[in-house]
């Protein structure tokens, strides 16, 4: 019955899905601003930083008003951060993708995306894309990873898997709950174990224990093989990139660089590609005949 009304509503829930995320990316912006800060997320309202001025509805809508008041204040004019209209139109376009794994045939999925067959699923993809963003965000200014993001999702990914056993591909509550036990604990112990060695071999802090805290997380939404494909795609991103900032001068060797947002592009592309990842990788190391 569910599937039936959603096929009949397929175009509704496809634009429901876009502003949502837009709604919530909003949202996201005044958390990524306030929760390093240690501020309510509640109140105030939003509020121009420069002048203090409440920000109007009119001028609160997303995406739209950045580009309407060409991103500076109504009021005083100061500048408005790009990074308010990029985080919402990156929800925005996450949350559709999110959508768009459910429903469609394999073969008419656009952009080869991996599919679910349980449309529970694909509020939970919601959640987690939420939360990535959020913690990838202040990790990139901040350097921190709140723990309402990373010890926060350990907690959703436990109690949300049962309910939703689909989100690790079983069929009862308890197989739920054990996948996402196992996830959580493996991607925890996984990169404290890759921290600790890091500490050894280079006698510092090789890792936050922020980024443990996240892979945790990981695990428990995704599972052991998420946590596996999201730790070597984002060391692999994180080596290339840290390269060109060294070799670009944005980086001295030795700083510190943010891992978080590597380890959140990396679990984005097993949410939506990564079964296709593995197979694709399986067959590429499979003997040729």
């Amino acid at each position: 019955m569910v599937s039936e009304l959603v096929a009949i509503g397929y175009p509704f829930f496809t634009l429901l899905a876009f502003f949502w995320g837009a709604c919530l990316g909003s949202f996201l912006n005044v958390c990524i601003y306030r929760i390093p800060r240690r501020l309510s997320v509640v109140t105030p309202r939003s509020h121009c930083p420069g002048c203090k001025n409440l920000i109007a509805w009119y001028d609160n809508i997303p995406l739209l008003s950045w580009v309407l008041l060409r991103a500076r204040c109504r009021r005083c004019g100061i500048a408005i951060s790009p990074r308010y209209v990029i985080v919402e139109a990156l929800t925005a376009v996450l949350f559709l993708l999110a959508w768009f794994t459910y429903g469609a045939q394999p073969g008419d999925r656009v952009l080869h995306l991996a599919g679910v067959t349980h449309v529970g699923v694909v509020p939970v993809y919601w959640l987690a894309i939420s939360g990535l963003l959020l913690g990838g965000f202040v990790d990139c200014r901040h350097m921190i990873i709140p723990d309402r993001v990373s010890l926060g999702g350990i907690v959703a990914g436990l109690i949300l898997s049962p309910l939703v056993p689909a989100l690790h591909g079983a069929s009862t509550a308890w197989g739920g709950l054990l996948q996402a036990a196992f996830g959580a604990a493996f991607g925890f112990g996984l990169l404290w174990l890759v921290a600790r060695v890091g500490r050894m071999i280079f006698h510092k802090e090789a890792m936050g224990f922020g980024d443990v805290k996240l892979m945790g997380a990981i695990g428990a939404f995704f599972g052991m093989a998420a946590v596996c494909f999201t730790l070597f795609f984002a060391s692999l991103l994180g080596a290339i990139f840290g390269i060109l900032f060294i070799l670009t001068g944005r980086r001295k060797l030795g700083r510190h660089i943010p891992f978080g947002p590597y380890i959140v592009f990396a679990a984005l592309m097993w949410m939506f590609w990564g079964p296709r990842f593995v197979a694709w990788y399986a067959a590429l190391m499979s003997p040729a005949f």
